[in-house]
């Protein structure tokens, strides 16, 4: 099987996650300037080539009444950089980084000092989500 990979795209950062081989659990990659875009855009293809990523698992911040903002239009955009190279699909993600922060919180890690770590769980968080729905 592929590898499937995990955004999560900020306006300043990405968080980027990583399935195993069999598709079951998300494992952290590492969290990646978004600018300039070219370049963020060049190493997500690089991890993707790296490790036989066909599909990529976009986390899509739907506003609390399930529409489209701008913050999710701008996701949609970033996302739209991949195809036809690679299957897009977008998660809803509303309320991820809420989450990364409870999780990181209860763990001990000092996430207020660290957006890239609320950014990496995110991305987890993201996939993993995905993962359990297949």
């Amino acid at each position: 099987m592929d590898k499937i990979i995990g955004l999560d795209i900020g306006k300043k950062r990405i968080g980027i996650a990583i399935s195993d081989i069999m598709g079951l659990i998300a494992h952290p990659v590492e969290t990646i300037s978004r600018e300039p875009e070219n370049l963020a855009i060049e190493k997500i293809k690089k991890i993707c080539k790296d490790n036989n990523v066909k599909k990529i698992v976009a986390g899509l911040p739907k506003n609390m009444n399930n529409t489209i903002g701008e913050q999710a239009q701008d996701c949609i955009n970033f996302a739209e950089n991949f195809k036809p190279d690679y299957e897009v699909i977008f998660e809803d993600e509303r309320l991820t980084s809420r989450q990364a922060e409870y999780i990181l919180a209860q763990t001990g890690r000092k996430y207020t000092k660290d957006k890239q770590l609320v950014d990496l769980k995110s991305a987890c968080i993201i996939l993993q989500q995905f993962l359990d729905r297949k």
